[in-house]
């Protein structure tokens, strides 16, 4: 191959990174630039069979300026928190070949990229899309120019809950205590084997964008909320310490109590928040009501939800309840098809309800309340894809679907 082809030869690699849900919640930050915390936080990564950001990062000296296309649509490349990614990405490289890593080919350094990101559900709905995208981004980058070790840090400077997406299983991210945010990193807590029958049904209420963003949102609480401020400094340090050792243990009940109430308490600071901030409908409120009165039920708590920044519920539960639980929320947020598509991800066998459970809830039924239900696990953290037929940009570096 001729010097000059070698040279403008384009590298290319893709790979796809999880959504993950915090059971105990981030919220509020002490550093907005750094994107620094003001409580550590503790989240789960769900399966990416069923969710999950897939990124394609081509580099090439034919290509004149820096470029990402996210689910079809070009957007700005310079929004800072992906300038700060890329920068952070290109000087660990640099650094890397300055310190004669082996093996480091660093041709492609001064090359400008271009980048192509789609998610396989709704963006900015409350389901952790920023993070999927951004522990994506990082972890794509950094296959690219051969950067290896501690990656959370700069994913954390992408979205906060990006650093927790870079592994798979329970992890938790520490908040640090230095004013640089070295010590702020996301940690393995147990890996995905670790807890098998615990499975997860994302209940989407709404896949709309939600009214209030995330950042804003923190913005307002963190000068306007006294509950923030207890909650960081007197209640998650505790929690953090429960939740782990309830994951370690396999404790169900102590999960999903501490899960319940955190985000509750999550809420409850939205609303003391001034002014208030509603991120739960009239269908998120109905589906806490039917978790508690399907446990009360039982004598045990066999379900457990959290909501994040958004309406759409996260139930926790353990693998022999998800079949009536499923059920169960079918019959009282009747769907507008007979079940075909309102079911997707791992398969739910059919439960014939009894109807002394039914009456046991009480609760009048709320047609369309729920669009659909999408069935998942705990997984993995972020992979390169190795069949390069699943690249999203062709090899001219444009998006397959424009060209």
């Amino acid at each position: 191959m001729p010097a000059k082809d070698k040279m403008d030869k384009t590298k290319m690699v893709t790979c796809t990174a999880p959504v993950n849900i915090a059971v105990i919640k981030y919220w509020g930050k002490r550093n907005e630039e750094l994107i620094l915390p003001i409580n550590s936080s503790l989240s789960v990564t769900l399966h990416q069979d069923q969710l999950k950001t897939t990124t394609t990062v081509a580099v090439s000296r034919s290509f004149q300026d820096d470029r990402i296309w996210l689910n079809g649509k070009e957007e700005d490349i310079a929004h800072p928190r992906l300038q700060s990614c890329l920068r952070e990405i290109r000087r660990l490289a640099r650094k890397r070949r300055n310190d004669g890593a082996a093996g480091l080919d660093s041709t492609g350094l001064s090359h400008k990229v271009h980048i192509c990101s789609v998610n396989n559900f709704p963006t900015a709905a409350g389901l952790a899309s920023s993070a999927a995208g951004f522990a994506c981004l990082v972890y794509t980058l950094a296959q690219v120019f051969g950067v290896e070790g501690e990656l959370s840090g700069i994913a954390r400077q992408g979205s906060g809950s990006a650093c927790r997406s870079m592994y798979g299983g329970f992890v938790q991210w520490i908040m640090g205590n230095t004013d640089d945010g070295k010590d702020s990193l996301a940690q393995q807590v147990e890996p995905e084997t670790h807890w098998p029958e615990l499975q997860i049904l994302v209940l989407v209420a709404s896949a709309e964008r939600k009214p209030v963003g995330s950042t804003s949102g923190m913005q307002t609480s963190v000068q306007t909320s006294c509950l923030l401020k207890h909650r960081a400094e007197s209640v998650v340090p505790g929690r953090m310490v429960e939740m782990i050792e309830a994951v370690r243990k396999k404790d169900f009940p102590a999960f999903a109590e501490l899960t319940m109430k955190d985000s509750n308490q999550f809420h409850a600071t939205c609303l003391d928040t001034y002014p208030p901030i509603f991120y739960l409908n009239r269908v998120s409120q109905q589906v806490i009501n039917l978790v508690h009165r399907y446990n009360r039920h039982y004598g045990e708590t066999r379900v457990a939800y959290t909501f994040d920044a958004g309406p759409n519920a996260v139930i926790f539960t353990l693998r022999q309840h998800v079949s009536e639980f499923v059920h169960v929320v079918q019959h009282f947020f009747p769907p507008e098809t007979n079940g075909g598509d309102f079911i997707k991800g791992l398969p739910v066998n059919h439960t014939a309800l009894s109807e002394e459970l039914k009456q046991g809830i009480g609760l009048e039924p709320m047609p369309k309340g729920v669009s659909y239900i999408i069935s998942t696990k705990v997984g993995p953290g972020p992979c390169v894809v190795e069949d390069p037929s699943q690249h999203l940009l062709a090899s001219d570096g444009l998006p397959k679907e424009c060209v």
